[in-house]
């Protein structure tokens, strides 16, 4: 995996955590900051660092098993994801945003519900030729910056932002899995 994929990896895997950071952003606006945004960012940035490993870690098990067709997989897994948030882009789009306070339950929870793509990509990255710790490094850290930013963003600018983010992200996933399998028929 080159690069620039996996930059646009990283990108797309954190559009969910983004957006629901500027949802809580969107809930938290008007109210003191006590540092609500940097635990956000913490938390999502960890896990979308953590649960890719732990895909890795399982695909990297059954790669000799897989290697004839480890392009059909890593294509399946990221349309399947990218596909799964452009519905609910188009799902969600125009619902009114819910709002509680931020407990550290629900911050759990949010961080894993996000995460959980990064986990299926982590099993494409296994039957790809890319070091899993680059990917897994840029992968915590955009997620860390664009969900601090996301949050900022969504305590000025409310929600509006939350569909969109999904969006772009789902027809980034599914671009770079066809862009493997395009590359690796051809080849």
């Amino acid at each position: 995996m080159r690069y620039a994929e996996m930059i646009a990896l990283a990108l797309a895997l954190s559009m969910d955590a983004f957006a629901a950071a500027v949802c809580k952003g969107a809930c938290l606006a008007g109210q003191k900051d006590r540092g609500e945004g940097l635990a956000i960012a913490v938390s999502f940035g960890f896990f979308q660092a953590l649960m890719p490993l732990i895909g890795w870690l399982l695909g990297s098990r059954f790669r000799v098993y897989i290697e004839s067709v480890d392009h059909y997989i890593a294509f399946g897994l990221l349309a399947f994801i990218g596909g799964k948030l452009v519905f609910e882009a188009v799902k969600n789009n125009g619902e009114e945003l819910v709002c509680t306070p931020l407990h550290f339950v629900e911050l759990l929870l949010l961080s894993i519900a996000t995460s959980a793509d990064a986990l299926a990509a982590g099993v494409a990255l296994a039957v790809l030729d890319t070091s899993i710790w680059l990917a897994v490094a840029h992968i915590g850290v955009i997620t860390l910056v664009l969900c601090f930013a996301g949050f900022i963003i969504g305590k000025r600018f409310g929600a509006r932002l939350y569909t969109k983010a999904q969006l772009i992200g789902g027809i980034a996933l599914v671009g770079i899995g066809i862009k493997i399998l395009v590359e690796h028929l051809i080849a």
